[in-house]
């Protein structure tokens, strides 16, 4: 066991990765109730948007993360970081009223929806006394949604968007943004697509962005945990990294 001794005291190293990947674990679950919900399959759930729809949501992702980086930098000062709990009931009540009226209202709620999701992982990073403000961070930030959402099956490869870097300049997260919105917009399709199963509507919408919320939120807990234990215990992400994997493997998480 590593027991690493810091200014705040001893870091039992083992005992921390032990508690990410639970987190990790949890969060990869969070979907399968949705699923049966919804009675479809993640793969099939996008063929039910229609084309026009599924060509545009690439670059609306695009467009809806850019806006939310300005406005949840911006809310931080009016609007202060809520429990996880909350965080994911006002998600779910977002969703709910995005699902009223099928896809028009989904589709306007998508940068709402965005900017939540942003703002939450914020607040996890601030938990772990990272700034929010400060741009490395917001690269983490956006960074996170690089991991696979809820209803994707998970391998374990998405944790590679811990370690992965790049050089930091002015437009690194925006540049970031870029490559992370093609997924993010696979990932929102197929939320949109089951907020709008017929009959369900609202209450698809709610368990939708229910599931959504808390999925990014404990994967913010995962991402910023190693950042923080990697700063604490004077180890390399990339070894914590590769530590964390062991162990999902070893206890058949992935």
């Amino acid at each position: 066991m590593d027991l690493i001794s810091t200014t705040t005291g001893p870091v039992d190293v083992d005992a921390q990765l032990d508690a990410i990947a639970r987190r990790y674990k949890r969060a990869g679950g969070l979907g399968v109730d949705l699923l049966n919900l919804v009675g479809g399959k993640a793969e099939a759930l996008l063929d039910q948007l229609p084309a026009s729809v599924r060509g545009s949501l690439e670059h609306a992702t695009q467009r809806a993360l850019e806006q939310a980086m300005k406005v949840a930098n911006d809310s931080r000062s009016v609007v202060p970081d809520q429990k996880g709990w909350l965080n994911s009931a006002v998600g779910a009540a977002m969703g709910a009223v995005g699902g009223m009226g099928g896809l028009p209202t989904a589709l306007a709620e998508l940068p709402v929806t965005t900017t939540l999701l942003l703002r939450v992982i914020q607040g996890v990073a601030k938990d772990y006394d990272f700034d929010p403000s400060a741009e490395n961070v917001q690269f983490d930030c956006v960074q996170v949604f690089s991991s696979a959402g809820p209803l994707e099956a998970d391998d374990g490869a998405d944790l590679g968007f811990i370690s992965a870097r790049v050089t930091l300049t002015g437009a690194a997260v925006h540049g970031l943004v870029a490559r992370v919105s093609p997924r993010l917009a696979t990932v929102l399709g197929q939320k949109l697509a089951a907020q709008t199963v017929p009959v369900l509507g609202a209450v698809a919408g709610a368990a939708t962005n229910y599931a959504y919320t808390s999925y990014y939120q404990e994967m913010a807990h995962v991402h910023f945990g190693l950042r923080r234990l990697a700063v604490d215990a004077d180890v390399p992400v990339d070894t914590l990294v590769a530590r964390l994997k062991e162990r999902i493997a070893q206890n058949n998480l992935v």
